[in-house]
């Protein structure tokens, strides 16, 4: 029944226009009543974007599972992208729906408020890994925004390009910046070098100097 109202909704909100489409005409074509519609979808806009609340469980889910082993930065970056698979699961569905939101301003902002949502649940998140840092409710909310952000800059060039985009690759691309700006950089222990300190008393020739360090790198 979820299913026949979504379809039903989308194919009024094509024939006749989204505001011209009103709750009593979807159901009409589905074959249901009212009460059936508001047992899924508390409004009109809620059946444009009916896979939020399931994704935003799955996120909140998800990050919710990790543990301290975890990078939180990367562990983010790891979530926004079941919200991708989300979009990417029905392309067709979604470049529809990204027709539709352009067209009219009041679902422009609705999906605001969905963006919003997600991003909250990163920065909250986040905010429980860095509270141990200077600024670190400040740089949780930072990082949300930014993986938010390149999420939907990914998000929105594979819409324009009606799902054919290879949006994969521009996900990685967006999120290696937030990656490398925020995340913990490697541990000092993988980027150590041998140091040789050689202990010569004063006058040595500097000729004796040399072949004791070359001795003694040459024992390696």
């Amino acid at each position: 029944m979820r299913d026949a109202l979504i379809a039903a909704a989308f194919q009024l909100f094509t024939e006749r226009g989204y505001e011209q489409t009103t709750v009593d005409d979807i159901v009409s074509l589905a074959g249901v009543g009212r009460r059936s519609f508001f047992r899924y979808f508390p409004s009109k806009e809620d059946v444009v974007f009916p896979d939020h609340e399931g994704c935003l469980a799955d996120v909140t889910a998800f990050l919710a599972a990790g543990d301290d082993a975890d990078e939180p930065v990367q562990r983010v970056c790891d979530a926004v992208r079941l919200v991708l698979r989300m979009y990417t699961e029905n392309p067709a569905f979604s470049v529809q729906r990204y027709r539709l939101t352009k067209q009219v301003p009041g679902l422009r902002a609705y999906e605001l408020s969905v963006v919003w949502r997600y991003e909250r649940a990163f920065a909250d998140y986040l905010r429980g890994r860095l509270a141990g840092r200077r600024d670190g409710a400040l740089q949780a909310d930072v990082v949300a925004a930014a993986v938010a952000a390149a999420h939907n800059n990914a998000l929105r060039s594979w819409l324009r390009s009606d799902g054919e985009a290879d949006v994969s690759t521009e996900m990685d691309h967006a999120l290696g910046y937030v990656g490398s700006a925020f995340g913990t950089p490697p541990s000092d222990a993988e980027h150590t070098e041998d140091l040789v300190v050689l202990v010569s008393r004063r006058g040595v020739p500097l000729w004796r100097v040399v072949r004791e360090i070359e001795a003694t790198l040459g024992e390696d």
